[in-house]
């Protein structure tokens, strides 16, 4: 191509800005190099005027307690490259099994590290906020995981003071599958979880599409369920102060940023067990 230097010479005028399309917030998200689920749920969820922008982590889709770890030294640079030269109000990690096995305040640092602006969560952060919130303390857990994973999922949930009545996985070892689990299916198996004595039911996994069916497993069981892309984007919202009720995704999404500050004040406060 023959470029002509300096054929083109504009005529001056001064353009006129406004606050830009996402002018209420902007969220940020690291997910896996695999994932299928978080975006899709993430921007159902997501109200007019708020961003939400994504960026990859390397991960194997062999999902082991020694490949979850291996991502712990991509999360600063995967985090750095969402919105480099503009700001964050907010930043997750989107994946549960690695910030258990990682480590949530390691996690919480690699992303500090990149987007110091922006306050710092994780899913798994934003799952303990939510459970809190809608005071459970008694729950029932079903997971896609290898039980080497769940068991850093029971001694997670355990060390923040719940009480794990059941926690059931399915044993899936690659993260594609996961995402092809049947939503009705994760219906069926945490229904049959449940325990009249669960405060609540935790679905564990932001790859499951368990967001279809959220409205509907909280009428079958009666009693509030979580679930991880919708406890992230509730905790996202509410830290960027952004308190819009979103219909049909469970009780959690009926708690305004105050349920959410009365979550904060407990996690401020309470210590951890041993």
């Amino acid at each position: 191509m023959n470029v002509k230097k300096g054929a083109v010479t504009s005529t001056p005028v001064e353009a006129r800005f406004d606050q830009g399309r996402h002018w209420r917030a902007k969220l940020g998200f690291v997910v896996l190099a695999m994932e299928q689920t978080v975006e899709d749920d993430a921007t159902t969820l997501t109200p007019p005027g708020v961003g939400i922008h994504f960026s990859r982590i390397a991960m194997s889709n062999d999902a082991t307690i020694k490949t979850l770890g291996a991502m712990a030294p991509g999360i600063t640079a995967s985090a750095g490259l969402l919105l480099p030269e503009d700001r964050l109000d907010v930043i997750s990690y989107t994946c549960n099994s690695g910030t258990m096995v990682i480590g949530e305040e390691g996690v919480m640092a690699a992303l500090a590290a990149a987007k110091p602006e922006a306050k710092t969560t994780t899913v798994m952060t934003s799952v303990v906020r939510g459970l809190r919130a809608l005071g459970a303390r008694r729950i029932v857990v079903a997971t896609p995981y290898l039980d080497e994973v769940n068991d850093y999922v029971l001694a997670f949930l355990e060390m923040r003071g719940f009480e794990v009545l059941d926690i059931q996985g399915l044993n899936i070892r690659e993260n594609t599958d996961v995402d092809r689990v049947e939503p009705e299916f994760m219906r069926e198996f945490a229904r049959g979880l449940d325990r009249p004595d669960a405060d609540a039911v935790f679905v564990c996994c932001g790859a499951l599409r368990t967001l279809d069916i959220t409205g509907a497993l909280e009428g079958d069981v009666g009693k509030p369920v979580v679930v991880s892309n919708q406890a992230m984007m509730w905790d996202c919202l509410r830290l960027a102060g952004i308190e819009d009720v979103i219909p049909g995704y469970g009780r959690l999404f009926e708690l305004d940023c105050a349920a959410h500050a009365a979550a904060l004040e407990h996690e401020t406060h309470a210590p951890r067990a041993a």
